[in-house]
């Protein structure tokens, strides 16, 4: 099937064996007919903005998640999203659909990878019914009696067995014992223990008896074991409730004649009292199982060590310790350099090197010699005078609680075990050891029966993220610091964990963010789901995803409005013969990206030493500039460690425009001085507003504006520049305020959005719309696309200038006045690579750093962004990129890759050079990758 599905044929086809597509007209689609086979795995391709995201999510997911929710009540309606439908004349054979998306949308920082996997809850349920507390003080495990433990003691006496059952008189040290028994006698209580006899209450009163010994115990019951009678077992046990009640949780039990027992219900142990498990005590998200001290945050504000110690390669004598280098505060180190008891310490060796107990004797310190707490708690005290008030502040920052160590958890939740392992060594262990802990686990017999359920939950979640490749991941992670590609693999985790069957799954770039070493283990994840039973729809660019998909569909054969059509569809083996679009191209090697051949030689660099963020271990990288440079690696490896973490923050706070504390490292050395500008081109989307557009965003609305403003007849009318703008009132149609159309909310349906009546979709009142440049009014130069735009602007300098950078990002197909809000990641990261390229010849010695630019690009637009980046570079730039794709790799100047593995076993610099030298490593996985596109 290699063109459009004929009307007919797309009629004939059975819905319960296909998803079938009549008449699509979403966006750019142009009534795109498409039959898509069920229960198999799909691939969407095409060049950017040719339409594939139209396709699977605002035109197949959008139906089937609306069918869905409107086969609800309308009660059910109301609590959930409301969903438009989409243009198209009709979809059959749609199961409820499921989006896994690469939007990281969760800045709560009380999440976490263990809470966005539901792992944690179930961690919680686990500890609190099979935990077992121990005291820290002599390791004992921590037991409380119950009343049936009471019982069980007692009928293990044969029948005929004599036993009295009291509690201890709650004595206060001054109390008069004689008050206290009125107090019991008026409770109903007769007799008392006493110097190991039993009396009466009112015998001791009547006879004014002095009691000398506070030693005195209330009798409750008296009784002889009788295994046959159940009566009197029911009544042994009121009284064992009644004693623990009135003991303050203590009861005596005497087997007349042989021993005295005491039992106490109170969880208690080497003089502490411990909290009972509960789920309540291991949640972070509610005030009972808090840290007290970070309130669940795992961060308070306290003394930072990096502000302290900037430099770790200085010495003690040379003045490591910052705060103590003013002569003023010097007095506090002059103990450990002249009194002879430390003449051991050695203070010319660098901090770094020092031992563990070195550096925790210069943090504590001892009698003579303070140390650096004992210096921050005299500022503390001092802290009433406004000069020690501004040093202390100096030297705080965001710290990991001390209590808590970064887990949130109340300290005493570290008690509680699982054959030995407590719930917070558990987060912030990799999931790949937490995976082995509980494949590994042996349990006792009935705490097996009572943990089967919740263990086959946790070690199938654990081994799903082990299988889309996040087994460097913490379960305490926040998931604000995950990356697009991984947010999305957890959520495609978390879509095995629940096992649906006859669903829809559509996936967005699912490969992005992940080493081409472990593509093949994300393969195997959406073929395991597809064979579920499910429809796996995938949009992708990848190669090795394409040769396993049963079908391929390419749309296109350009981008905007050149494309939105049904240009391939079929399997692996027919695309190989079909050479009509530029995937087929490029798959076929008809068109490919060249090498360089010549790679540019850096004339300068910078160099960070000693790097310890995260899982970087202690390492040196060294930057060459006015060079394209890769950061490579595996997922997990500490690239955006690196670059987010330590390069980006370093620089931006050398040129005083980013205040953000930047992690760990010794220093920066090298010719930083020359890099003038930085710029961090992330995939944050640039704008929320449905009036923020890409037009405005590269200022060429303001040129644009004026134009229409210059001519004839808005100048006769006395029109602004302002007049055509449709966020502000003056031309704009007041009747949907420039929107061009108006949503009517329908309470339990979905809402409605309707093209304005006043202005018929245009934006503008009809004055504004009367004036007109080359026949053509504002409303219609917002409906071009940039390649349109720039053709029709082309004697206007000024316009011209401004949109020529999107059509060299590969922007062309975007429309001047689409929301910036329907732009993908990778759209806004070129939309803001373009405003640079606009700039770049005012802005010399610029290092741009791009986080992933390839994310959401065709091979053919990739070859478009490396001309791009490649002009930056020619004007005096450098440029830093964080990749995976081979392609771009291929293209660089300079290689950094970090490994060899991820999460603990990653944080190293494993290679630094040229492609062609890091293609003669023998065991590297980006090598091994990059080799096939060189040689």
């Amino acid at each position: 099937m290699n063109n459009h599905t004929p009307y007919h044929e797309v009629d004939q086809l059975d819905p319960r064996h296909f998803i079938i597509v009549k008449g699509a007209r979403v966006n750019n689609l142009k009534n795109v007919n498409v039959a898509i086979p069920r229960n198999q795995l799909v691939v969407i391709t095409g060049l950017s903005g040719s339409g594939k995201s139209s396709l699977a999510f605002d035109t197949l997911f959008a139906e089937g998640q609306r069918m869905y929710i409107e086969s609800l009540s309308s009660y059910a309606r109301q609590f959930l999203g409301k969903l438009e439908k989409p243009d198209v004349d009709y979809i059959r054979g749609i199961s409820p659909a499921i989006a896994i998306e690469q939007k990281t949308n969760n800045k709560n920082p009380r999440s976490t990878v263990g809470t966005i996997t539901e792992i944690y809850e179930y961690l919680k349920l686990l500890y609190a019914r099979i935990g077992t507390t121990y005291s820290p003080i002599s390791g004992q495990k921590v037991t409380r009696n119950t009343v049936s433990d009471v019982v069980d003691y007692i009928y293990s006496h044969p029948a005929g067995t004599k036993a009295i059952i009291s509690y201890p008189l709650q004595l206060d040290a001054n109390a008069n014992p004689i008050e206290r028994l009125k107090v019991e006698l008026a409770k109903g209580f007769t007799r008392i223990i006493y110097a190991g006899k039993t009396t009466f209450i009112e015998d001791i009163l009547s006879s004014e008896q002095a009691l000398t010994s506070h030693d005195i115990s209330i009798l409750i019951d008296r009784f002889v074991v009788d295994q046959e009678d159940r009566d009197n077992q029911f009544r042994i046990a009121d009284s064992i409730q009644t004693a623990f009640f009135e003991g303050k949780g203590t009861c005596y039990v005497e087997i007349v004649g042989k021993e005295q027992k005491v039992f106490s219900d109170r969880f208690e142990q080497d003089g502490m009292a411990f909290e009972i498990p509960s789920v309540n005590l291991f949640s972070f998200n509610n005030s009972y199982g808090a840290c007290k001290t970070c309130d669940g945050f795992g961060k308070i504000l306290g003394i930072d060590i990096d502000k302290v110690i900037p430099n770790r390669t200085l010495s003690v004598y040379e003045g490591a310790i910052y705060p103590w280098k003013s002569q003023s505060m010097h007095k506090w180190l002059q103990p450990l350099i002249e009194n002879e008891r430390y003449k051991d310490f050695p203070i010319h060796r660098p901090y770094k090197d020092l031992t563990a107990e070195e550096q925790t004797f210069l943090w504590k310190g001892d009698g003579n010699f303070k140390g650096i707490d004992g210096f921050f708690q005299y500022l503390q005290e001092k802290i009433h005078k406004i000069q020690y008030r501004i040093l202390l502040s100096r030297y705080r920052g965001k710290t990991t609680c001390p209590d808590c160590q970064g887990t949130r958890i109340r300290k005493d939740a570290s008690y509680v075990k699982i054959e030995g392992k407590a719930i917070t060594e558990l987060l912030l262990m990799p999931i790949a050891e937490v995976a082995r802990f509980f494949n590994s686990l042996s349990l006792p017999v009935h705490a097996q029966q009572i943990a089967d359920r919740l263990l086959v939950e946790i070690r199938n979640r654990l081994s799903y993220m082990e299988q889309v490749g996040l087994s460097y991941l913490t379960l305490n992670r926040q998931s604000a610091t995950l990356s697009g590609g991984e947010y999305q693999r957890i959520k495609l985790a978390t879509a095995l964990g629940s096992t649906l069957v006859d669903t829809l799954y559509i996936l967005d770039e699912p490969t992005i963010g992940l080493h081409p070493r472990d593509t093949q283990k994300l393969i195997d994840i959406l073929v395991a789901l597809k064979n579920l039973g499910n429809t796996v729809i995938v949009v992708e660019h990848e190669e090795e995803l394409m040769q396993v998909a049963d079908q391929l569909i390419d749309i296109g054969p350009e981008a905007g409005s050149k494309g939105g059509e049904l240009v391939f569809q079929g399997d692996w083996d027919a695309l190989k013969n079909f050479n009509q679009s530029h995937t087929a191209r490029y798959l076929n090697g008809i068109e490919t990206i060249p090498v360089p051949t010549q790679r540019r030689k850096p004339q300068y660099n910078i160099t960070f030493k000693g790097i310890r963020e995260n899982n970087l271990k202690d390492v040196d990288v060294t930057i060459p500039l006015g060079v394209l440079t890769v950061i490579t690696g595996v997922s997990g490896s500490g690239k955006s460690t690196l670059v987010k973490r330590i390069i980006y923050p370093a620089l931006a706070n050398k040129l005083e425009i980013y205040k953000e504390k930047p992690g760990s490292f010794d220093s920066l050395e090298g010719d930083y001085d020359l890099i003038k500008y930085i710029e961090f081109v992330d995939q944050n989307p640039i704008g929320k507003s449905s009036r923020s557009n890409p037009v405005t965003y590269v200022k060429a609305y303001e040129h644009i504006r004026q134009l229409f403003a210059d001519q004839p007849l808005a100048k006769q009318r006395s029109y602004q520049p302002s007049y055509f703008s449709f966020n502000v009132e003056g031309g704009r149609c007041e009747a949907c305020q420039g929107e061009g159309k108006i949503t009517i909310e329908m309470q339990f349906m979905a809402d409605i959005t309707l093209t304005c009546e006043s202005c018929h979709g245009k934006r503008f009142k009809q004055e504004a719309l009367e004036i007109k440049y080359k026949d053509h009014d504002i409303a219609s130069v917002l409906d071009m696309t940039v390649d349109d735009a720039s053709y029709f602007f082309r004697d206007q300098t000024s316009i011209y200038r401004k949109l020529k950078p999107l059509r060299d990002v590969g922007l062309g197909y975007v429309t001047l006045g689409q929301p910036s809000s329907s732009l993908s990641g990778g759209e806004a990261q070129r939309l803001k690579l373009a405003t640079y390229l606009d700039k770049s010849h005012q802005q010399e010695h610029t290092l741009f750093i791009f986080d992933e630019p390839t994310t959401g690009l065709h091979v053919h637009d990739i070859s478009k962004l490396l001309t791009a980046i490649n002009n930056l570079i020619s004007v005096g730039n450098s440029v830093l990129v964080i990749e995976h794709t081979t392609e771009l790799i291929k293209c660089a100047d300079w290689i950094i890759d970090l490994g060899p593995e991820g999460g603990d076993q990653g944080g190293e610099i494993v290679f630094s050079g040229t492609p062609e030298d890091m293609i003669q490593l023998s065991n590297n996985h980006t090598a091994e990758y990059l080799r096939k596109k060189l040689i």
